[in-house]
């Protein structure tokens, strides 16, 4: 029977519920506050949000090294030397310091710290497209038109805020798509450099103050503006974007403010044995300015090195562009473990997908989502690990499967953050930080 206003019980007993205590209730409250319904429903959703404190953990701090494109797992993480060549591809391996495991020939210097690391061979996607498996990379979710999620970095700012007058998330060089703040307000977005320490005209972007602007005019100005700010708070419409912005403008203040903000960003300061640790690629300088700013205070880097993304001349293009990753990043491991950092320091490599199990007719991979690798170290994960397995061809799991919201859900646990916290989404609606991710234990202590 159709649903009509004029529907009764004694009409259809079957589609008519009987008002309850609580429905009474709330009418009565609503009218009694002035409130329109939809203002109580959204005080429903607060009132039954899950709702956990975040308290720091083992890990202080993480370096999210993402490698644009897809690298292939066959050429770093998990060669499969045993396989016809069609499969194997074109290199040979490197033995590492565990006992019967070996990385890709092109990662001969990360052989070198596999003592240090966890390398996950078993994680299970589902995205072949770039964009689509680079968001759940950054958000554990799958990419949806309804909602846009907030990526790791952001959800870290959200939890803990800054530390030391520098902000709680870093992009080097900037930040991109789905590495930004979703739902969550402008204030927990990426602090991006605006400029790849990689090169010789590297500064910071907005991190020194403009020509012709000394310390009295930059106070006159800060003081200006909150007069105006003032006056726009009265209005209610504009208060919750202004109080974002006045957040945000309060940090930037800071920085602009502090010369030990200043000098985390300025890696001229390290010393010429530092740097040959890390390399001259690109690679060397941005992830040495990671471990910079998280030494500083910085909660969370990204740091981007793209390039993998290898459909034809696969040997070729991974001889040009992994030995730079493969110094910079043991190199990276390395320096954080000398300074007593690692310990606290997650540092968590991730590219969107893998590559096909057979080189194609370019001589190239092509997206591969069903099977592909991770690795992490430092932060509490274990050391000298390797989880899991893909089959003798690399086209599947084989042990211990590994979803990326797993990854991630780790991750945040390792940061005293539990994934299972529900965050406010604009129209009162509580979303999981990840919804339906796993802690995966066998990775830690």
């Amino acid at each position: 029977m159709p649903f009509t206003d004029a529907v009764t019980w004694k009409d259809d007993p079957a589609h008519f519920q009987r008002p309850g205590r609580r429905d009474f209730l709330r009418v009565g409250v609503v009218s009694s506050l002035g409130l329109t319904l939809g203002d109580f429903l959204k005080m429903e959703a607060v009132a039954d949000q899950k709702t956990f404190v975040s308290k720091e953990g083992v890990a202080k701090s993480v370096i999210q090294i993402v490698l644009p494109g897809g690298m292939a797992h066959q050429e770093s993480w998990d060669p499969k030397p045993e396989a016809p060549l069609e499969y194997r591809g074109p290199f040979s391996v490197a033995k590492t310091k565990l006992p019967g495991v070996v990385f890709n020939e092109n990662f001969r210097s990360l052989a070198g710290v596999a003592d240090k690391m966890t390398v996950i061979r078993s994680i299970a996607g589902k995205e072949a497209d770039h964009g689509r498996a680079t968001y759940t990379m950054y958000t554990g979710y799958r990419k949806s038109p309804a909602i846009e999620h907030p990526s790791l970095g952001s959800v870290v700012s959200h939890e803990f805020g800054p530390r030391a007058n520098l902000p709680p998330y870093v992009a080097v060089p900037n930040a991109s798509g789905p590495a930004g703040t979703g739902y969550l307000g402008s204030q927990f977005g990426p602090f991006g450099i605006g400029s790849d320490p990689a090169r010789t005209n590297y500064q910071v972007r907005d991190l020194m103050l403009p020509p012709g602007v000394d310390d009295r005019r930059f106070t006159t100005r800060r003081e200006i503006r909150s007069v105006v700010d003032d006056h726009f708070r009265k209005q209610a419409d504009k208060a919750e974007a202004l109080g974002a912005m006045d957040e945000f403008y309060q940090r930037a203040y800071a920085m602009i403010s502090s010369p030990a903000a200043r000098e985390a960003f300025d890696i001229s300061k390290e010393t010429a044995a530092t740097k040959e640790k890390y390399g001259t690629s690109d690679a060397g300088p941005r992830f040495l300015l990671a471990r910079r700013l998280v030494e500083s205070g910085v909660r969370f880097v990204t740091v981007s090195y793209g390039g993998w993304d290898m459909h034809a001349g696969i040997e070729t293009a991974m001889r040009r562009q992994a030995p730079g990753l493969d110094q910079a990043l043991a190199g990276l491991i390395r320096d954080l473990d000398d300074r007593g950092l690692l310990a606290s320091t997650i540092v968590l490599v991730t590219s969107e997908f893998g590559r096909t199990p057979k080189i194609n007719a370019s001589a190239g991979r092509d997206h591969f989502p069903r099977v592909y690798s991770v690795a992490v170290a430092g932060g509490g994960f274990k050391k000298g690990l390797v989880y899991g397995s893909s089959n003798s061809t690399a086209s599947e799991p084989e042990e211990n499967p590994v979803r990326m919201e797993d990854v991630l859900t780790t991750v945040y646990a390792q940061l005293g953050i539990n994934a299972d916290k529900e965050l406010m989404a604009p129209g009162g609606r509580p979303i999981e930080i990840i919804d339906d991710g796993n802690v995966v234990k066998d990775l830690i202590g």
